[in-house]
């Protein structure tokens, strides 16, 4: 992935963490107060801040922790052998794995992935998916998708959001909403009729 200088690393007890998440559940980000979040933890205010809690390290322990994970996630993937369809569809199993370690964040916002892990420094969750999307291009093993950017755009969504659902409103399983979404997604952009390896993994 891009090189870019570490985040600052933000901890927060899981307390805290859980309180923050319920507070954007109920009124995202603009509403979220570190007044409330006390409130909602059965803090007082001033405990958190002695504690050193503003907003702006909840929301660094939240995004950052998402965007650290991501990077990771993604970085073995970025560097493997493997066609750009292959190395696509393992992307996007591991963006389902990822969604399921950040559930409870997901399913109260549905901009964590927008938001900036440190002040000044935007997200860049397509980069990875651009990659595959072009080699598959190169390879023969992804349909020419035009613009690659937009594309890639439509495969995170694509992927990211239905398995979020699925697991959290719907409550299937980890195994059997992967195995749909991305099954049903790559066999889309594949530039044969071979149905992904995903979708004979398939739990009912």
């Amino acid at each position: 992935m891009n090189e870019s200088p570490p985040l600052p690393f933000f901890s927060v007890e899981e307390s805290i963490r859980a309180a923050t998440i319920v507070v954007l559940r109920e009124r995202g980000w603009d509403g979220l107060t570190l007044e409330r979040v006390a409130e909602v933890a059965g803090r007082a205010r001033s405990t958190l801040w002695r504690k050193g809690l503003t907003l702006e390290v909840l929301i660094g322990a939240l995004t950052g922790e998402l965007e650290r994970d991501f990077r990771a996630s993604m970085y073995p993937i970025l560097t493997s052998a493997g066609t750009g369809l292959e190395r696509l569809e393992q992307g996007l199993v591991a963006l389902c794995a990822l969604a399921d370690r950040h559930l409870p964040l997901l399913l109260a916002t549905d901009e964590a992935f927008h938001q900036e892990p440190a002040p000044g420094r935007p997200p860049d969750y397509l980069h990875p998916f651009i990659a595959f999307i072009r080699d598959g291009i190169s390879d023969g093993t992804v349909a020419a998708a035009g613009d690659i950017v937009e594309a890639a755009d439509v495969l995170f969504n694509s992927v990211a959001w239905p398995y979020v659902h699925l697991r959290g409103r719907h409550e299937w399983t980890a195994e059997r909403a992967t195995a749909r979404v991305v099954g049903l997604v790559v066999h889309g952009v594949a530039a044969t009729a071979q149905r992904p390896s995903t979708s004979r993994k398939e739990r009912s």
